[in-house]
């Protein structure tokens, strides 16, 4: 009965091999829209790009360790439940409110410390100290920009 179930098992395992979620790589750099608009200094802008556009862009790096399922798999629901929450690369197609509330959201997850995901962290590195205030304190600016676009709307203030 083991033997059976070894085997059964070991069959799942090799047929998982051959079918593998898709990758999650467009053919541009998706998220230049996001960039010019919020304006990231250099370390701010190595920090994304090393530390959240893996799970939060149409453009994954993947590590050689996704060729093995399950862990392809693993790394796939982290990238899609990322996505889900905040994408950089659909940035034009967020309202200013929403666009808003996307960077008040990464301010509060990175000060509590959600993020970047501990299992994210563990093969890339959590952020530093220097990391995280930067991030934070560009966040912030950007959200008075966007707090104020909110506020005036054609030469107005909004109600």
């Amino acid at each position: 009965m083991v033997k059976k179930v070894l085997l059964l098992v070991s069959l799942i395992f090799i047929g998982m091999q051959f079918y593998r979620p898709e990758k999650n790589i467009s053919k541009t750099y998706s998220t230049s829209i996001f960039e010019k608009e919020t304006n990231p200094p250099t370390p701010i802008l190595t920090t994304l790009q090393s530390k959240c556009y893996d799970c939060h862009s149409n453009n994954t790096e993947y590590p050689w360790y996704n060729n093995i399922a399950p862990v392809s798999y693993w790394i796939d629901a982290h990238v899609v439940d990322g996505k889900k929450h905040l994408n950089f690369s659909n940035w034009e197609q967020y309202s200013t409110k929403k666009k808003d509330h996307k960077i008040e959201e990464l301010v509060e997850e990175v000060q509590e410390g959600e993020m970047p995901l501990k299992e994210y962290a563990w093969t890339h590195g959590s952020l530093t100290e220097d990391e995280k205030n930067g991030l934070i304190a560009w966040a912030e600016r950007n959200r008075v920009i966007y707090q104020y676009a909110l506020k005036y709307k054609n030469g107005q203030l909004a109600n």
